[in-house]
Formats: structure tokens, sequence, C-alpha cells
């Protein structure tokens, strides 16, 4: 395993970190918790010593299991979560919403008070907000109450995920100094990141944790135009209709290009290059995964033929995220 610092929080993080969604057991289909047990052992045995996780996932589940596991272990693993939006409401948040309905500071605190019972620790290593809008960038309260927080040591660390439709919406956040980090989606379709939102990142020392590498598991090639997801699978309606089949042809045109290389291995290198990468998050549900992925971060560059290559194959669609 290779590491990298994430900005200014001076954590050393693993360059392929856990994204521990699927095991909170919602919107993936079925998922054993003895299989994502396993897993996060796993990946901490290799290496790994960075997971992502969030309130959403399974309501909190996702986060017992990794306070349950991190008990278990010895070396020093950095958590990430994050906070929702109070609902009721739209996500992401509407740019006619007002902060206190949805990042209220009573809530705030709440919330940050659950993410500490959860992982069952006295400090977040980092705090995320699930999301945001640029009309809270004028005046952003949310994380003057963060701040707060910080000053009364229940959080180290403060970072924000984009919101899919605008992940720009955030980078007035990272030159006004409000946070350490940010997680975009960054992959060889969504490549939009790359023209100011990574630059400005790396021009602040901000970290950048990449999520949705692999495209929702597109990327890795395994899908055809017959695949089918469990109707709890959120994938079900994100690729419903003539998506799949648009996806499908998309990743075939990479395969042609790059016959010797394995899909899943080449979507995870393409994130990891760009020089304001901290880390890249990959879903891993079961050992397997694990084995496949983790390995990645060992594997050299891309050469700056294949990254010329890959660039070619950008795609914007982000329109897709209102399903």
């Amino acid at each position: 395993m290779k590491y990298r610092t994430l900005g200014k929080t001076g954590y050393s993080v693993s360059e392929i970190g856990f994204g521990a969604w699927a095991i909170g057991g919602t919107w993936w289909g079925d998922q054993d918790d003895n299989d994502s047990i396993r897993a996060l052992h796993e990946a901490i045995d290799r290496g790994v010593n960075f997971i992502d996780t969030a309130a959403g996932y399974g309501d909190g589940h996702s986060e017992r299991l990794i306070g349950q596991v991190l008990k278990e272990r010895s070396e020093e693993i950095k958590v990430a979560t994050k906070t929702p939006l109070k609902f009721p409401g739209t996500w992401p948040p509407s740019p006619y919403d007002n902060w206190e309905d949805r990042y209220g500071e009573a809530y705030l605190r709440e919330n940050v008070e659950q993410r500490l019972r959860n992982l069952n620790v006295e400090c977040l290593d980092l705090l995320q907000l699930h999301t945001w809008t640029r009309a809270w960038n004028r005046d952003p309260k949310p994380f003057e109450v963060l701040r707060k927080l910080q000053a009364e040591g229940k959080i180290a660390k403060l970072g924000v995920s984009t919101p899919e439709p605008d992940q720009n919406a955030v980078i007035d956040l990272m030159r006004d100094g409000w946070v350490d980090s940010v997680q975009v989606i960054y992959n060889i379709f969504e490549q939009e990141p790359a023209a100011e939102l990574l630059p400005v990142a790396k021009e602040q020392n901000v970290g950048i944790i990449v999520r949705v590498a692999m495209e929702e598991a597109a990327l890795t090639g395994k899908f055809n135009k017959e695949t089918t997801f469990p109707e709890d699978d959120f994938r079900s309606k994100y690729f419903a209709g003539d998506r799949l089949g648009r996806v499908v042809d998309r990743v075939e045109k990479i395969r042609e290009d790059f016959p010797d290389h394995n899909l899943a291995e080449l979507a995870l290198r393409f994130a990891l290059q760009h020089p304001a990468v901290s880390t890249v998050i990959a879903g891993m549900r079961n050992p397997r995964q694990v084995e496949l992925n983790v390995p990645v971060a060992d594997m050299p560059p891309l050469s700056d033929e294949e990254m010329d290559n890959l660039r070619q194959h950008a795609w914007l669609k982000m329109f897709w995220h209102s399903y």
C-alpha cells in the first residue's frame, strides 16, 4: 500500500480507501454483516487506513460496524463520516433553502453526537457535510457551527461532499478556508473536476477524496445491456431506461482502446493519477472485492499517452442524478 497526505488535515491515508456505503445494508441490495466485517478486517490487513461512511448508510449501521471492527484493531485508522441535510426537503438543497432549516445548529449538534455514539469515539477524525448549495457560500454559517464543535473537541477536521449536479459549488469553501477536505465525483466519464476544482484544491492544500471512481461499478466492465438490479439497489433507477445501454456502449469503447487492461484497475488508476487526489474510496462488500481493489495502489502510474487517450472518454451526464 502507498500513502498520501490528506491536504491540510496532515493525515497520511492509504491511496485506496474503504467506501462503506454498501455495508450499511441499504441502497445496494442485500448485504451480509459477516461479509462486511470480514471485508473491513481484510482491508486493514492489507494496509487500508482510511474509511469513509455516513449517517445515511443504513441509518448508522455502517458506522456501527466500523466502530465494532476498530475496537478489535490496534492500527491507527482514520474514519470520515457525514452529516446529511435535515429533512423534509430536496437533495441536494434548493438554492431557496435557508441553512437554518437544513443544517441548523441544534440539528448539527444532535447529529454529531449520534455519529460519535455510532463510531464509539470521543472525537470524529473528519466530519463532512454530505451535500451543499452554492447559495450558502456567501454566508456559510453551518461551518461556523462545526467550528464550535471543533473547538469543543467533538470534531478534528472538517470537510464537504460535493452536490452531484453542481460539484463546483464548493470551490468558494476551499478558497475561503472553511474545509480541510472535499469529497468529489471524479472518474473516466466525469472529468469536469480537473478543470478547476482539483487545481484549486491543490493550491489551497485541501485534501481530495474521490468517490464513484468506477461509476457505480459500470467502469469495471461487468455490466451488459441485459444486466438487471434488484428494486432495492439504487442502480435500478440510476441506470433506468436507455441509460445502461448507453453506458455499456461507452465502456466498450474504452475496452477497445485498452484491450490489455483490467477496466476496474484502469478506472482506479485514472482517479489516482491527478496530483491533487489523496485517496480513492472503493466500495468493498466482501474480502474478494478488497483483494481486487487494494493492489491497485501498488501499480505503476498510467503513461502520458494512456492518460491522453482516457481524456477522450469524458462524458458529461450529471443530469442523471435527478433519475
